[in-house]
């Protein structure tokens, strides 16, 4: 009901996700926290709520991922016996007596191992991490040095420690943090294709 007030408020959307993923609906809990995450990181970007979301939405994430991956699992398991029966049956037309030679049936199981590549967790490429919490980018910001760090984590850093660079030891002020689309959208991109790193540390 807030959000028919306030379209634009960070915690209705958020609270609407939050329902709509108890409810087992993930798609529209996805997508709610989505437009929460984006409203929060526009309004306060390092507060504790855009890190709260953040969190709710990669546990949602990981949890669509591991459906699907169960899914392609099976769905690649039944299609490699299904090819390993037509190869057995192709070649007994040829010569009732042959067997499917262990080379071809090799060859075939490297086929299906590639096709899984996708779903088999790995290391995040140091260049979509933080250098100071080391995980994932969500929000990266880059300073005049080329640095890029997670936004939240080097507001802190600024705020607890002092005004400068923690890896350079430059002098470096908030207003001099721009956001780094470019990194960003390799994230989006790698995050999309390897849903295995929302799963958080």
């Amino acid at each position: 009901m807030a959000i028919h007030y306030d379209s634009h408020s960070v915690k209705a959307h958020y609270m609407l996700g939050l329902a709509l993923l108890n409810r087992q609906e993930l798609a529209g809990g996805i997508k709610a926290l989505e437009k929460s995450l984006e409203l929060g990181r526009g309004a306060h970007p390092a507060s504790y709520m855009v890190e709260e979301i953040w969190q709710e939405l990669s546990k949602a994430k990981y949890i669509e991922w591991e459906g699907l991956s169960k899914m392609r699992f099976s769905q690649l398991n039944k299609l490699n016996t299904t090819c390993k029966k037509a190869l057995k049956s192709y070649n007994s037309l040829d010569s009732p007596t042959a067997d499917v030679s262990e080379e071809h049936i090799n060859e075939l199981d490297e086929v299906f191992r590639k096709a899984a590549k996708a779903d088999t967790p790995t290391e995040v490429p140091d260049h979509l991490c933080c250098k100071i919490t080391l995980d994932i980018f969500r929000d990266p910001v880059i300073t005049p040095s080329g640095i890029t760090y997670e936004r939240a984590v080097i507001l802190d850093h600024l705020n607890r420690v002092g005004k400068f660079d923690p890896v350079t030891r430059e002098a470096l002020e908030p207003h001099q943090l721009i956001s780094n689309l470019a990194v960003k959208e390799a994230v989006d991109v790698f995050l999309n294709e390897h849903g295995w790193a929302y799963k958080i540390r």
